[in-house]
């Protein structure tokens, strides 16, 4: 079982950060219903702490409240940029030092996050707007095409 013990900080801060990003990432992704998209990714927290012990890496990261990226993008595009970029780090990162099942349950909890928060506000007429799914689309490749 992999753990916070097995990252350095600035790792485990990645590791962390990826989650709530994907859920910013398709937050911005359409104007509108900011309020219940951001609890939603809180929401994702909760519902993944209620499934305690299926995977300790998981269990840690979401044990505390979500990490939140410190850093300023100049543009929306610069933001996504930024946390397709960190996300195919840290996926590369668990390559190297999780089991392929907790990659993939690390894969399928940022999805879950990023798409909770699309479905979190009706735009359009859909739960979910084609600019959201493209975020999640592209959020899902830079996981390297993660399936849940």
């Amino acid at each position: 079982m992999t753990g916070r013990a097995d990252f350095t900080e600035d790792e485990w801060e990645l590791l962390r950060e990826v989650p709530p990003g994907a859920g910013l990432v398709v937050l911005t992704a359409q104007r509108g219903g900011s309020f219940r998209e951001t609890f939603a990714i809180a929401k994702a927290y909760t519902e993944t702490r209620g499934q305690h012990g299926a995977s300790q890496l998981l269990d840690e990261i979401v044990s505390a409240k979500p990490a939140r990226d410190r850093g300023h993008h100049g543009s929306l595009e610069e933001l996504q940029q930024h946390v397709l970029g960190q996300a195919r780090e840290a996926v590369a990162l668990l390559d190297a030092k999780a089991t392929p099942e907790e990659v993939d349950d690390y894969r399928r909890f940022v999805l879950a996050v990023a798409e909770r928060v699309a479905a979190a506000h009706r735009e359009g007429g859909v739960d979910v707007s084609p600019a959201e799914q493209a975020a999640i689309d592209a959020i899902s490749g830079a996981l390297g095409g993660a399936g849940g």
